[in-house]
């Protein structure tokens, strides 16, 4: 009885033992917090959500806030499309409340909708594809519910940055473009062709052009060389010329100086002598009073000749 009893016991003990492991691994690889509130909520997608799988990562701006419970696929037949409830487990523990602000100790839902909480699928990375949800606020994106597809608490979804780069892409015309590049393309194709017959020639020619060019350069340079040598020996002559014309000015500027020095002086005699005061202006005033005096006479004695002309052979009688 006693080997049956620690028997039981010893097995009892690996049960419960291996049922701790179990908790233990469940919980450390299964994402699992069984002491910890949680609150489920859903995002309805309508594009492709691939990569995505159940287990995927919640983020807020990085943090983790939960994680994906269940996806599955609904086909409504009033409006014949295909939606994608995408059912999210939060985790409370994950979110606070700041109390001096907030009044109430939980999260509420409906008013971080209000304020544009919206969820968005987000490419973790390009290699293994893997996805994630990414939650965040945006007012500029509209609030789309769905209640025909889910009766749990909605959180309205947005385009992702993938989704929104791969519209901007389908909206390029790209037949448009391929026709436009082909068009280019052909057109390059008759211009390299045109270019291939008209290039020899216009090698020629510029060749020649060039060739004509440095002729006409080595003429130039010879002829720049004459005139330089011409202007050279035109510059010596005006060098000469100018040193005559120089010494010559310094010469007639002495006689010039010599001359202005005589006159200066006459000028000077001449001022002595037409003084008032001057015994020389006295003679010559009195020479001609005299000469005045022999002319009033003449004057006379013509006039007793014109009027008695016999006056000359026979002078006047007393």
């Amino acid at each position: 009885m006693s080997e049956n009893t620690n028997r039981k016991t010893q097995i009892g003990a690996f049960v419960v033992l291996g049922g701790v492991l179990l908790v233990f691994v469940i919980m450390a690889f299964g994402h699992m917090r069984l002491f910890s509130s949680s609150k489920e909520v859903v995002a309805v997608f309508q594009n492709s959500i691939s990569g995505l799988s159940v287990g995927a990562p919640v983020n807020f701006r990085g943090v983790k806030v939960g994680s994906v419970k269940s996806i599955t696929l609904h086909f409504d037949p009033k409006d014949r499309k295909a939606y994608i409830p995408v059912v999210i487990t939060l985790e409370s523990g994950q979110m606070h409340v700041v109390h001096d602000v907030i009044g109430e100790k939980q999260i509420n839902l409906q008013d971080m909708i209000n304020n544009g909480l919206r969820a968005g699928l987000n490419l973790q990375s390009l290699v293994t594809g893997q996805s994630d949800i990414e939650l965040d606020f945006d007012k500029s994106v509209p609030a789309v519910l769905h209640p025909r597809i889910t009766s749990l608490p909605e959180v309205p979804v947005r385009l992702s940055t993938m989704e929104k780069l791969k519209n901007t892409l389908e909206q390029i015309p790209i037949k448009d473009i391929s026709q436009h590049a082909d068009t280019a393309l052909l057109s390059i194709t008759s211009l390299s062709d045109e270019l291939r017959h008209q290039l020899p020639g216009l090698i020629a020619s510029v060749k020649t052009t060039s060739d004509r060019s440095q002729e006409t350069v080595e003429a130039a340079t010879v002829a720049i060389k004459d005139l330089q040598a011409r202007l050279d020996v035109t510059l010596l002559k005006m060098d000469k010329l100018l040193d005559t014309g120089t010494n010559q000015l310094d010469a007639r500027g002495k006689d010039l100086h010599v001359t202005l020095s005589t006159a200066t002086k006459t000028l000077d005699s001449l001022q002595d002598i037409l003084s008032a005061r001057s015994v020389d202006r006295a003679n010559l005033d009195a020479a001609l009073r005299d000469i005045a005096a022999t002319a009033s006479s003449l004057r006379g004695f013509a006039s007793d000749v014109e009027r008695n002309p016999q006056l000359l052979l026979m002078g006047r009688r007393p």
